[in-house]
């Protein structure tokens, strides 16, 4: 497998646009990613699109609008790990060597409101209904309580999450909400299933961002500098789990797989960017990243250790729930502010230092992809 370079990136702001289509947001993203990268479209020679919910082949509508030179144009489509999809197929196209210049793009619009699941099949959609995990406030809910009373988790440490993630996302220019908010703005929020208010959730919302890569040594050609390499890419589904075969959590696995790839562990890092479409998802995947035991993810946020300027800054861009989450182009906004900030471009939000980022998303029914980027110098 060759080693391989992210040369260019490129997203919107994300939010709500009623006069702009996904496939909009996908051409301008696409355009500001080659800009970067200073390559022009026709050097391009596969590309993939991840969206959800987009209507059939929105790759090759994304194709039209960009101009139709004849190369793959591959949809995507897994959840919110649509657009970490894309970057790993547009990593492998690069890394076994079939091409030298890949692009991977994500989309996405959505409406005022999200189901977690939906299905065609009346069975399927009236199983979820009846176990209540049909909308997204309602399972995370039910995992807020878990994990209060199996680990006696303040409402404060969740709510805390909140107010570091859009503390983060005031920095960033590109986030939906960048305004900060207090714990005490968290809890009085508009309530949506007790104990989670809007403010413990993300937004929906419209956007778009894409990553170029190429080859190591066309990279260096081209002159990029510094060079931020793929230094691990994991993809992992759920196992089957029961009382008597009880199987690790998917994000544990690839987690694992990830860190061997590089030959590190999760202390490495020097920021971590994670799928928290809820306030309690983010402390979740402190342990289940490794960072903590279970049941001490608490005191990371308690602590400050996982805001900008503590030890190991989490979702440095604001997150999903201050940045947005579009779904489709969700893993690769986490892509674009790893680059960014490895290149030492992160403006206010910027780490101090960084040389190596984790960026981590999970897609529904137990999809999970990690990927590592790491600063050559």
């Amino acid at each position: 497998m060759r080693e391989v370079a992210v040369i260019g990136v490129g997203m919107t702001r994300f939010g709500r646009y009623e006069d702009k289509s996904s496939i909009e947001h996908g051409v301008e993203v696409t355009q500001a990613a080659l800009k970067d990268a200073g390559l022009g479209w026709k050097e391009v020679q596969i590309a993939y699109c991840g969206a959800a919910q987009q209507g059939m082949t929105p790759a090759t509508r994304v194709l039209a609008g960009l101009g139709t030179t004849g190369i793959p144009f591959i949809n995507v489509e897994n959840a919110s790990a649509s657009g970490s999809t894309a970057f790993r197929e547009a990593y492998l196209a690069v890394a076994t060597g079939l091409y030298d210049i890949a692009l991977a793009l994500g989309v996405g619009k959505m409406g005022r409101a999200f189901a977690l699941a939906s299905s065609p099949e009346p069975a399927e959609f009236n199983l979820m209904k009846t176990m209540g995990s049909l909308q997204p406030a309602s399972f995370f809910a039910m995992r807020m309580r878990r994990r209060m009373k199996e680990y006696g988790t303040s409402i404060d440490s969740l709510a805390r999450v909140s107010v570091k993630n859009h503390r983060h996302a005031v920095y960033n220019p590109y986030a939906q909400y960048p305004k900060e908010v207090t714990l005490e703005e968290v809890h009085r929020a508009r309530m949506i299933c007790d104990p989670v208010t809007v403010l413990h959730l993300c937004p929906t919302g419209d956007g778009g961002a894409a990553a170029i890569l190429c080859s190591k040594e066309k990279a260096e050609k081209y002159g990029a500098r510094p060079l931020i390499t793929v230094a691990a890419s994991a993809f992992r589904t759920q196992v089957y789990s029961s009382k008597r075969h009880p199987s690790p959590d998917v994000t544990t696995v690839t987690a694992k797989e990830a860190y061997e790839q590089v030959g590190c562990g999760p202390w490495d890092m020097d920021l971590v960017q994670v799928h928290e479409a809820a306030t309690v998802e983010e402390i979740d995947n402190y342990e289940l990243l490794g960072f903590c035991n279970p049941g001490e993810g608490e005191r990371l946020i308690d602590d400050g250790v996982t805001q900008i300027g503590g030890r190991i800054p989490f979702n440095t861009d604001g997150g999903l729930l201050a940045r947005g989450h579009p779904i489709g182009p969700t893993g690769l906004a986490q892509i674009w502010e790893t680059v960014m900030q490895l290149r030492g471009e992160a403006g206010q939000r910027q780490v101090e230092g960084a040389r190596i980022g984790m960026a981590h998303m999970i897609g529904y029914e137990g999809v999970c992809i990690i990927h590592i980027l790491k600063k050559r110098l």
